[in-house]
């Protein structure tokens, strides 16, 4: 059986020409076969000559399948075989992938044409165009933010049981509402959704790090209205968490007044719930007259919540742990090939106060991995089973043969 191939390649020349020549020739010569999916990511420091990557691209590379975009932040591999995560400098990564026995079917779709989230499985699989079986693997790029991309999220979950989801959402040097690009093979979006599914000889692994803790106890949504939290264990939200930032301490206090966020409990049975068990959603805002609380994600009676803290420790303990179990886990399997990294804006240096944080960590635990990626608008990976947009999180993608 022939084996699964895959290169990166990492430039910081200023130039874009350079910078297009040094990662097709790195990435090429790294193959000794013809890839069959192209991975290209342009950091925002190139954001007015977005249009001409794809043409220089196609000057000196042929690969049927190319797609990827623009990121605040770009990660990828050196010529040292060494990770970095380059943040506001030019940066151009290339990953080129040859996979035997697997079927690559890019797409491009606008997100304002999306079928109902009531309709058929097979009303999305037509309008994706991608087959439900064998169970494809997809990889997904967003434009400009969108509530669109929680609708396919769900959809494709609907339509694709068993399938694996990531990707993240492009951004710019200013992060929401910059400028950025889309690249769907020979053609530049500015909107929409690009993405690739692959299906039959493939597996990705995900690892979604969240990187929060919880504080206090978890609570029950007695009452609520769409995303705004009315009622905690029939009491005010904003008095119940008075009350519990009263008792923590001095350095979680200051804590709680920056990264403070609701983790809701992914697991409706479950009695015990620890770090892990949640997914964590932004506070969007309170009010101070009704005592009610707004988050980033639809409540409903009935529900647990938990409130959550967030630190550079806690970021890094939780990545940490997951990889320590994906190590013990997959003991034995196939060696990974590649892996993905789509990490939020809000991370790296400055959550971290030094660079290349997050891969370096990754590359502990899996060595010699060619890793690429870019720093995200918001991300996209699945926990427990369901995919959703995150914020302030880490996705990563391990891929290997089966």
């Amino acid at each position: 059986m022939a084996r699964m191939q895959w290169a990166n390649a990492l430039s910081t020349r200023p130039s874009l020409e350079a910078a297009v020549n040094e990662v097709v020739e790195k990435a090429t010569s790294q193959l000794t076969h013809e890839p069959h999916l192209g991975l290209v990511f342009i950091s925002s420091a190139f954001t007015s000559e977005y249009s001409r990557l794809l043409p220089l691209l196609a000057q000196k590379l042929s690969v049927p399948v190319l797609i990827g975009c623009s990121g605040g932040g770009i990660v990828g591999t050196n010529a040292q075989n060494q990770t970095q995560e380059l943040e506001a400098e030019p940066a151009l990564a290339l990953t080129l992938a040859y996979l035997p026995d697997v079927n690559v079917q890019a797409f491009h779709i606008t997100l304002d044409e999306l079928p109902d989230l009531d309709s058929s499985p097979d009303a999305w699989v037509d309008f994706i165009g991608v087959p439900a079986n064998p169970v494809p693997k997809f990889i997904l790029f967003s434009g400009t933010f969108s509530t669109g991309v929680n609708d396919l999220l769900q959809g494709l979950d609907f339509a694709y049981p068993g399938s694996v989801t990531l990707g993240g959402q492009a951004s710019g040097s200013g992060g929401f509402g910059s400028r950025v690009a889309l690249f769907y093979n020979g053609k530049m979006h500015r909107d929409g959704l690009v993405g690739v599914a692959l299906s039959g000889n493939i597996v990705v692994d995900t690892i979604v790090a969240q990187g929060c803790r919880p504080i206090g106890e978890p609570l029950q949504v007695t009452r609520g209205d769409r995303n705004i939290i009315l009622e905690l264990n029939d009491k005010v939200p904003l008095a119940v968490l008075r009350d519990l930032v009263a008792d923590l301490s001095e350095e979680e206090k200051m804590l709680a007044q920056n990264w403070l966020f609701v983790g809701v409990a992914m697991d409706e049975f479950k009695q015990n719930l620890q770090q892990g068990d949640f997914l964590i959603r932004s506070i969007l805002g309170v009010d101070p007259s009704a005592g009610a609380i707004a988050i980033g994600d639809v409540v409903r009676p009935g529900q647990r919540l938990q409130f959550h803290i967030r630190d550079a420790q806690t970021s890094a303990e939780d990545l940490e742990l997951f990889l320590q179990s994906y190590q013990k886990e997959h003991f034995g399997q196939e060696t990974p090939v590649g892996a993905l990294m789509f990490s939020c804006l809000g991370r790296g240096e400055g959550l971290y106060g030094q660079p290349n944080f997050d891969s370096h960590l990754f590359q502990r635990y899996l060595h010699n991995i060619p890793l690429s990626g870019f720093f995200c608008g918001g991300e996209i990976g699945p926990v427990k089973g369901r995919t959703f947009l995150h914020a302030f999180t880490s996705v990563f993608g391990i891929c290997r043969q089966l």
